[in-house]
């Protein structure tokens, strides 16, 4: 048994002469919760429908639990897990009568009561899909998702619609899963979320991978290093990357007393996040016009 559940070898899909993925490669354990990041148009949403086996790679290897998603089966369908941004189900049938429904596709999976208890639908059982709130349909999405006992589980933006105490009641679903041994792949733009769930993450712009690593390792050394700000005698605004603030602050204090507004910034995830996608952006600003359409956003 590998210690991989996906495993991607320089991953490229074209339309009409462009790469919305252009040579990406990584891969996720067994066991861990994997986020995959980008800006819309970035290549998130191409990658993970060639990983369900929703669509076609131009080149490059895919193993998804072993097996290439082109190539894979009945069998191999019911070890997944996929919560879509959108599914469209049925409204005219009850949030039971969806879930039995779909539990009888696969050969293990869950109690139907305690995938409607795990997603916080108990009083809304009974309820037919269309009149759930939109909150409501999500935490539904999540219990089609699950109700197979997957081994590996998509989840494209879950919490799309869901306030804070939902996100937070979810979070800890996601966490019960995890610990169950569930594989985990996860697209969010609440890069809290992704910080908080998340083992390892990747961020993907223009179709490249732009980091990839241990969410609180990510974005390298020099990204983590933290910021110190104040403003000095003459009233200018300085700052100064330094990963010994409290040095750099005795040695301002020393020789000029007490800094103005001082701070130190420690950067997050979304400053991380925020800082590649800024830079990208320049970049892809100072190409050739010609070049620069080839970063056209993918197909939807």
């Amino acid at each position: 048994m590998t210690d991989s559940v996906i495993e991607v070898r320089d991953l490229r899909k074209e339309y009409g002469g462009h790469a919305a993925v252009d040579g990406i490669s990584f891969d996720i354990r067994r066991g861990e919760t994997f986020a995959l990041l980008g800006p819309n148009g970035a290549g998130k949403s191409t990658t993970i429908e060639i990983l369900e086996g929703y669509r076609h790679r131009t080149s490059g290897e895919v193993r998804v639990l072993g097996v290439d998603p082109q190539r894979g089966g009945l069998d191999w369908k019911a070890r997944l897990g996929i919560v879509l941004q959108s599914t469209g189900e049925a409204g005219s049938f009850t949030v039971r009568e969806l879930l039995t429904e779909f539990a009888g596709y696969y050969p293990a999976p869950r109690e139907v009561d305690e995938v409607i208890a795990a997603v916080g639908l108990e009083q809304k059982q009974r309820t037919r899909a269309s009149r759930l709130s939109g909150g409501q349909q999500r935490r539904l999405d999540v219990a089609l998702g699950i109700i197979g006992h997957p081994e590996l589980l998509f989840l494209d933006e879950p919490t799309t619609g869901f306030d804070p105490e939902a996100r937070r009641q979810f979070w800890g679903l996601i966490r019960t899963l995890k610990a169950e041994g569930t594989s985990i792949l996860l697209t969010t733009h609440y890069l809290d979320e992704a910080a908080q769930l998340g083992d390892r993450a990747a961020v993907i712009v223009g179709g490249r991978i732009a980091a990839i690593g241990a969410i609180d390792e990510i974005g390298g050394e020099d990204a983590r290093t933290p910021m110190v700000r104040w403003i000095d005698s003459t009233g200018a605004r300085r700052e100064e990357r330094t990963s010994s603030p409290g040095a750099l602050v005795a040695e301002l204090q020393r020789t000029h007393g007490e800094p103005d507004a001082l701070e130190i910034v420690r950067p997050t995830l979304e400053d991380i996040y925020l800082d590649l996608i800024r830079r990208h952006d320049a970049a892809a600003a100072s190409l050739p016009l010609t070049t620069a359409s080839a970063t056209a956003e993918e197909p939807a």
